[in-house]
């Protein structure tokens, strides 16, 4: 037996002793090796961490057993609760703070207070003292980086990684400056912990100042065109406005967390913090409250747009406040969410679509493509969402790889819907992304435009993309789907089979439809058509102007729409696709010289050819075959030219129709048609014989 079993065959020996009644004690003792083979068992280091996983595993089961979904008055109870612990431990506040006190006293000793804080004021003096020394080195290549043009999309970016570059070694000269000077002497280690930790909160806040420097340029930097490098479209007011409140509440924000941080280490227990913590927050909603309410109004001068906008953001500060000091974090973090990423969302879409414009009127430069526009676009707007999501996750402590024993229902059910929400923008993204690439592909083609003179690769590419565009369409939806009921708890392995026995039964039930799908697929890998092709099939004739998964649309050229099922079709006739023979029938009289008609026919077709607006829409030149027939009043001549499929071919035989007749009229050439022969007397017995006899030829037409 392994030495597990034998601890569990000990124990139940004990538990079973143990459980029976009452016996004197030296009786029922178990052999000394025994219990010092339970001892030796209890202290193997294999063995506690069996029992130590074991015992957290059953406490959890329990728990979870035992939980119930969070009602509405367990909540206010909760939130009661809450606010009487505050209470209660706002009284305990002044013994903390007389702690900390003596806590730093005695941590101050050793350098003095002066002397700390003359050390703390060098060390910030020899980081700005290194930033004032890179401005001054990198004045050459700030003249350079304001010169650079920004009225082009490719110079805008040029100018903001110029303008990032300057900011990063401005903050990169200050953090080693100050570092470094803080790294020169011995400190004791909580004054070390305190000092480097509001070291970073300057830092931090430096970092903050930087990046909206970057992005509003505001007027105070003294830059003549400061309007033109900003990535978002704002007046000058609010550049200043935004770039002031985002500096003092990043500054606030550091220094108050590296103190709270710091708070533990000095003595203060949770609740003391969180008593601290209610007139901190209280300070930063009333900055945050007079950053909305001050800020200008926007370019359109809406009033009472900015009048709602002002209310709405008011009222949600004050719910992020009341649940925070409330206590009802999981509440708090989804509101601030929900408050913060929408807003952010819309500013970027803005910012990149301001930013990423086409060049200014009359300035040369190569615009960017729609589809690169809207990758960035949705690339950050997928960045924002998916960090928002991870940022809920551990504001709530999920972990979103794996389900853990002890997680609650409310836990699992936001698992899954972070998993969901990740899911499902996910698939936006890649259809995002597919659908815009395959419009660039299509390009700026208009239903129902003629694709004739395009490339046949790039005709039959917008043949295909429409059809490829919905399958995959179809195909992530159905896996979005899919994956998203399977993240959020739902067994999808009966859904599946339920989907492939409803597949069996609608494919019986629906054998055209799946015969009009099939039939397409064939005609589409045949390249039987392409969009703008006029084909005829059957009594069907038109042009293709689109198609789905089971039909196509034809426009007859006299204007009604066919929508007509694969299946249907049959066999298809395509009368644009590569050239054709457009043949000319023409009658002449008897005593016409059919030299001399070849010949001007040969010159007729060398200045049809040589017209700069005919010419490039004929293929072989117009060409006298010879005689087709002797009719009753007129030899049949047959011409032919070959030119490019579609209206060419009509317009170019009227073109050569004209230059035929108009050369026949300058060379005697007479075209034949049906007279009528009188013969006999004159008088009125003769106009009688007359009529009788007269005779009429019919003319005859051969297409």
């Amino acid at each position: 037996m392994s030495r597990l079993g034998h601890l569990i065959a000990v124990v139940l020996i004990w538990l079973a002793a143990g459980a029976g009644p009452a016996r004197p004690v030296l009786a029922q003792a178990p052999p000394p090796e025994k219990v010092n083979a339970l001892l030796e068992l209890l202290a193997d280091p294999e063995i506690k961490s069996w029992l130590e996983r074991k015992g957290n595993a059953d406490a959890a089961a329990g728990a979870t057993s035992s939980e119930a979904v969070p009602t509405l008055a367990g909540v206010v109870d909760s939130v009661r609760s809450h606010i009487h612990e505050l209470v209660s431990a706002a009284s305990r506040l002044p013994a903390q703070l007389r702690r900390a006190r003596a806590i730093l006293l005695v941590e101050f000793q050793s350098q003095g207070l002066f002397g700390l804080m003359l050390l703390t004021a060098g060390f910030l003096a020899a980081g700005f003292g290194a930033d004032k020394l890179v401005r001054w080195l990198m004045t050459p290549y700030r003249r350079w980086m304001i010169a650079l043009p920004m009225t082009a999309p490719l110079g805008r970016l040029r100018s903001l990684g110029a303008r990032a570059v300057y900011g990063l070694a401005l903050l990169l000269a200050f953090t080693i400056a100050s570092a470094g000077f803080f790294l020169i002497f011995d400190w004791p280690p909580l004054l070390k912990e305190i000092v480097l930790g509001f070291l970073t909160a300057a830092i931090v806040a430096r970092l903050v100042i930087v990046l909206a420097r970057i992005a509003l340029v505001p007027p105070s930097l003294g830059v003549a065109n400061a309007e033109a490098m900003r990535v978002a479209h704002m007046t000058d007011e609010s550049a200043q406005h935004w770039y002031r409140y985002s500096c003092w509440i990043a500054i606030y924000m550091a220094f108050v967390g590296v103190t709270f941080s710091l708070l533990k280490t000095l003595g203060f227990d949770d609740l003391g913090i969180l008593v601290l913590a209610v007139p901190v927050d209280i300070a930063l909603l009333l900055l945050a409250l007079s950053a909305v309410w001050l800020r200008p109004k926007s370019l359109d001068g809406a009033d009472n747009r900015h009048a709602t906008v002002s209310w709405l953001a008011t009222a949600c500060l004050i719910a992020l406040w009341t649940l925070r000091t409330a206590g009802a974090m999981i509440s708090f973090w989804l509101l601030f969410a929900l408050a913060v990423l929408p807003p952010m969302v819309a500013a970027c879409h803005r910012m990149v679509h301001y930013f990423l414009r086409p060049p200014d009127p009359g300035v040369e430069g190569r615009p960017f493509a729609p589809v690169t526009v809207a990758a960035i676009d949705r690339g950050i707007r997928v960045a924002l969402i998916l960090g928002a999501a991870f940022f809920l996750a551990r504001a709530w402590g999920l972990e979103l790889e794996s389900v853990a024993a002890g997680d609650t229902t409310v836990q699992r059910v936001l698992r899954g819907l972070l998993k969901a929400a990740v899911i499902l923008l996910a698939a936006d993204f890649g259809w995002s992304l597919v659908k815009a690439l395959i419009s660039r592909r299509l390009g700026e083609v208009a239903p129902g435009q003629v694709l004739l003179d395009a490339d046949p690769r790039q005709a039959r590419l917008k043949t295909l993309l429409p059809i490829v565009q919905n399958m995959l369409l179809v195909v992530l939806a159905v896996i979005a789907t899919l994956m998203t009921l399977a993240s959020i708890g739902i067994d999808i392995g009966p859904l599946v089979a339920g989907a492939g026995i409803a597949g069996v039964a609608i494919g019986f039930g629906a054998q055209t439809i799946v015969k009009d799908v099939i039939s397409g697929m064939f005609f589409l890998f045949d390249d039987a058509f392409r969009v703008g092709e006029y084909i005829q099939s059957g009594e069907y004739k038109g042009t293709v102007e689109s198609f789905s998964l089971r039909s196509i649309k034809l426009r007859h050229h006299r204007g009604p729409l066919f929508t007509v099922p694969f299946s249907e079709l049959g066999a298809v006739q395509n009368m644009s696709r590569d050239w054709v023979i457009e043949k000319i029938s023409i009658g002449v009289t008897y005593d016409t010289d059919l030299t001399k008609v070849k010949q001007l026919v040969k010159q007729v077709g060398k200045e049809l050819a040589s017209d700069p607006e005919y010419g490039p829409h004929i293929i072989e030149p117009l060409k006298m075959q010879g005689v087709e027939q002797f009719g009753d009043f007129a030899i049949e001549l047959r011409f032919k030219i070959m030119t490019k499929p579609g209206e060419a071919q009509f317009t170019v035989k009227r073109r050569a129709l004209a230059l035929m007749k108009r050369a026949f009229d300058q060379n005697g050439i007479k075209f034949a048609f049906p007279t009528v022969q009188v013969a006999g007397d004159t008088g009125d017995a003769g106009e009688e014989a007359v009529a009788a006899a007269s005779k009429v030829v019919p003319a005859e037409a051969k297409a």
